[in-house]
């Protein structure tokens, strides 16, 4: 888990701001909707995207995608590419 935190918050990433202090996401729909997913399925989000108004927790995860164009599977994946870890399935 420390080495999500290390790639900094994936949507500042996709924004062009590397190294942005992050939080760990636990998606739930990863989790079938209820509970938290595991703790090799962790996004990393700076407070922002995580708490904040614009984040996943403020917009909710539709709002999330709606405003972004993206959403928790993509981010997951690609956090885990960046880890060089295989997504299964």
């Amino acid at each position: 888990m420390s080495r999500v935190a290390e790639l900094g918050c994936a949507v500042c990433r996709r924004m062009g701001y590397q190294g942005t202090p992050a939080e760990l996401h636990h998606p739930r729909r990863m989790a079938g909707g209820w509970g938290r997913s595991s703790h090799m399925s962790v996004i990393p989000l700076c407070p922002e995207h995580h708490r904040g108004s614009t984040g996943l927790h403020g917009l909710g995860t539709k709002g999330f995608e709606t405003h972004y164009g993206y959403d928790e599977a993509s981010l997951l994946a690609e956090t885990l590419e960046l880890l060089g870890i295989r997504e299964t399935t």
